[in-house]
């Protein structure tokens, strides 16, 4: 079972944003701020909790549910945009007072964050991003997601889970503690992000969205970010797992476009805060130590 989450230091919505987006925030007081992107689309914050605080001991973090998800429903049926969740980043980063603003992204919060910092170059009315941290983002062209699709689809189909699914259904769980049943259910439905299929039960659980989700990535289109990277300028890094159903291929394209370093991590899928927690801190952290200047 997975660690509990402590309470914020602080919390709150959000009012520039034309849904109240949940916040919360950790971390000392005053420290150098991050802003940290949450997966999904259509999932939100809690998830990354309470590993992610690893990085709360010396910064202070402020995490948000995106629009669509967690505390962030909406019962608006208006269609959710790649672009309302950059103009909904833009906002949150401007009310909270981010700035000089660092994106800690990660999965699909890593290609946002991309994208913000992208169409921000743009529009020297946005909020600049000064700098980029992108944990196992999410495939950077249209060709690649769908190569990550197969791949994961593939992985819940083979042996190794569909073992845990037979244990699963022969075990009388679900009568006998409906709970636990849910829990080990929400494990198996993740297992194939996993190195190691057995760490999804130190996973936060956490639901998506299903229309946020499609709405979003078919608003994308047939997308590219590579060509756009490249005309950015900031401090960068990369992080993928070696065992990541997304492409190894993606998170290269995206280093090299951004002229970022890209630390592959061993033994770890998708979910690095989760299967290697050390050596993923460890990264960021000098990272963010060594271009604290550069981004100020």
């Amino acid at each position: 079972m997975p660690n509990p989450i402590p309470p914020p230091r602080d919390s709150g919505v959000t009012s520039t944003t034309s849904v109240p987006l949940h916040w919360v925030a950790y971390g000392p007081h005053g420290a150098p701020r991050l802003l940290v992107l949450h997966g999904g689309p259509g999932a939100s914050h809690d998830y990354l909790l309470p590993q992610m605080l690893r990085l709360a001991e010396e910064r202070e973090l402020v995490l948000y549910d995106q629009r669509g998800g967690g505390r962030s429903k909406t019962d608006d049926r208006a269609p959710i945009t790649w672009r309302t969740q950059v103009e909904d980043l833009g906002r949150v980063a401007s009310e909270l007072r981010l700035e000089p603003l660092t994106i800690v992204g990660y999965s699909w919060g890593g290609l946002l964050a991309m994208l913000s910092a992208i169409e921000a170059a743009r529009d020297a009315a946005l909020v600049p991003v000064r700098r980029l941290v992108l944990v196992d983002p999410a495939p950077v062209t249209r060709e690649l997601r769908e190569r990550f699709e197969r791949a994961f689809a593939e992985r819940q189909r083979g042996p190794a889970v569909a073992a845990l699914r037979d244990e699963l259904a022969a075990s009388g769980l679900r009568e006998r503690d409906p709970e636990a049943y849910r829990q080990r259910s929400f494990e198996l439905s993740v297992a194939g992000y996993f190195a190691d299929p057995g760490r999804a039960r130190d996973l936060t659980p956490f639901r998506v969205v299903g229309r946020v989700q499609q709405s979003i990535w078919e608003s994308l289109g047939d997308f590219d970010l590579r060509a756009d990277l490249r005309s950015l300028e900031l401090p960068a890094l990369v992080v993928h797992g070696r065992d990541d159903p997304i492409p190894l291929e993606s998170s290269q394209a995206a280093a090299d476009a951004l002229g970022a370093r890209l630390v592959i991590l061993e033994d770890t899928g998708h979910v690095p805060y989760v299967e290697r927690p050390d050596e993923l801190f460890e990264a960021i952290t000098s990272f963010l130590r060594a271009t604290d200047a550069l981004a100020s």
